[in-house]
C-alpha cells in the first residue's frame, strides 16, 4: 500500500523565504505528525499551489503596499487558512467600524477618504485639539507609516497635516485616533488564538514615540514578554471575533487569530486590532502553552 503525505505550505515573503524565525517551530511540530511543510513565497510566480493539501498564510509581511495583489493571490490558492474573503475583510482597518457597530471596544477613529480629495485646511480641522493621536494608513502593518502627534505643538500639528496629506495623496485612506495614554506604561496586551481557543498573551511594549519616519525592515522592531490575561480581556478579545465569525458568514473557528488590546481611559480592555490574516503568534514567547504543537493540530484536523 503507498501512503500520500500530506503536504502544507506555508505562505511567506521574499524578505523571509524560511519563514520568520518565530514561524518556524510549525515545521518540526508538523513533521512530527507525520505532514511535510514547506515555507512558500507567495508571490513566486513558479509555485503550483494547488499542488498543497492546505496553505497558511504566516510571514506575508510585505503584503501591504501591494493588498490588491494579495487578496487576488489569496482567492487564487485553491486551500488556504484563514479564507480568501477573511482576507479581503481584514486587511482593512475599516473593519474595526464592524465592531463598533456591534459593541465591542475599539479607540474612535476619524476616518479620511482620498477620493474626497482633502485639502491641508479640510486635514487640520478633523484632527483632535487636544491630547496626543495617532495618524496611520487604513492598509498597513508592523506600525509603518505611523505617527504620534501633539495637537499643541504647531510644529507637530503641522507634521501630522503633512503625514496625512501625503497618505491620502498616495491614494491611500486615512485613521486618526487619540493615543491612549496606558500603552506608555502597561504596553498592549495581546491575546493568541488557536481553533477558537485563547492559547497565551504577550504584553507589547509602545511603539510609537513621535511622527511617522522611515521604518528599516518589514515592521517596526518590537519587545514583548508573555503575560496573563484577564478575565475581562478574554472576553472582549471573544467578542471581537464572534463579530468577525458572523460578518463573514464563517461558523468554523479561525485556523488562528489575534487580538490586540489596550487599556481605555475607564479601565475596559480596547481593541486596537483584530489580526486574521498573518499576526505574529509570538511562539517563542508562549512558555508552556504549546501553541505551536496546537496549531500543528488544528492543521492536521483541516487536512482531513
Amino acid at each position: 500500500m503507498t501512503t500520500t503525505t500530506k503536504r502544507v505550505g506555508l505562505a511567506t515573503c521574499s524578505v523571509l523565504p524560511d519563514l520568520d524565525a518565530d514561524d518556524r517551530p510549525i515545521l518540526p511540530a508538523l513533521a512530527a505528525r507525520g505532514v511535510t511543510a514547506e515555507p512558500v513565497v507567495w508571490d513566486d510566480p513558479d509555485v503550483d499551489w494547488s499542488s498543497y493539501d492546505l496553505v497558511v498564510v504566516r510571514s506575508t509581511y510585505d503584503y501591504s503596499p501591494r493588498r490588491d495583489e494579495f487578496i487576488e493571490w489569496a482567492r487564487s490558492v485553491p486551500n488556504l487558512a484563514n479564507a480568501a474573503d477573511v482576507i479581503a475583510w481584514n486587511t482593512d482597518k475599516t473593519y474595526l467600524q464592524t465592531l463598533d457597530e456591534a459593541g465591542v471596544p475599539v479607540i474612535p477613529t476619524i476616518w479620511l477618504d482620498p477620493e474626497r480629495h482633502l485639502g491641508k485646511r479640510a486635514i487640520h480641522t478633523r484632527m483632535p485639539a487636544f491630547g496626543d493621536f495617532v495618524v496611520k494608513p487604513v492598509v498597513s502593518a508592523g506600525a509603518k507609516d505611523t505617527g504620534r502627534y501633539q495637537p499643541v505643538s504647531a510644529e507637530s500639528r503641522a507634521l501630522a497635516i503633512e503625514h496625512a496629506k501625503a497618505l491620502l495623496d498616495d491614494g491611500r485612506a486615512v485613521m486618526i485616533q487619540p493615543y491612549v495614554t496606558s500603552v506608555d506604561t502597561a504596553g498592549e496586551t495581546c491575546l493568541v488564538f488557536v481553533d477558537g481557543e485563547v492559547q497565551h498573551a504577550v504584553r507589547k511594549n509602545a511603539l510609537l514615540t513621535g511622527p511617522s519616519r522611515p521604518t528599516a525592515g518589514l515592521y517596526r522592531k518590537e519587545q514583548m514578554e508573555p503575560v496573563e490575561p484577564t478575565a475581562a480581556q478574554v472576553d472582549v478579545a471573544r467578542r471581537a471575533i464572534a463579530v468577525a465569525h458572523d460578518r463573514l458568514g464563517v461558523t468554523k473557528p479561525f485556523l488562528y487569530a489575534r487580538v490586540d488590546l489596550v487599556t481605555g481611559e475607564d479601565g475596559t480592555p480596547t481593541v486596537i486590532e483584530l489580526e486574521l490574516t498573518e499576526p505574529s503568534l509570538w511562539l517563542k514567547h508562549a512558555g508552556d502553552a504549546g501553541t505551536a504543537e496546537r496549531l500543528a493540530d488544528a492543521i492536521v484536523a483541516r487536512l482531513g
